[in-house]
């Protein structure tokens, strides 16, 4: 019996698919993920110095009351807006 080789459905493969995609605009409540520690961390404050705009972050599990705020300085793109070593969570960024 002769087999048939098997043809590769859309895998995943990490250099066909942008690693952090950016959204339109940072907004409060959102939620993105630390590339690093894998952890969610919730956007509570956005806001602009000078030129430059920033996001405040916490941790969005039980320990975040005990744990300290992240500033993270906001990245433009072409295609918007994104935090470096972050991940977007959410599907849609459309409320």
């Amino acid at each position: 019996m002769e087999t048939v080789p098997r043809a590769h459905v859309d895998g995943f493969y990490p250099e066909q698919y942008p690693v952090n995609m950016a959204v339109k605009a940072i907004q409060l409540g959102q939620v993105w993920r630390n590339e690093a520690d894998a952890q969610n961390y919730l956007v509570t404050k956005v806001y602009s110095e000078v030129f430059t705009q920033f996001a405040m972050l916490r941790k969005a599990d039980a320990t975040a009351a005990s744990a300290g705020s992240v500033r993270i300085k906001v990245q433009k793109t072409d295609e918007g807006v994104t935090l470096p070593g972050y991940i977007f969570t959410q599907d849609s960024d459309s409320f």
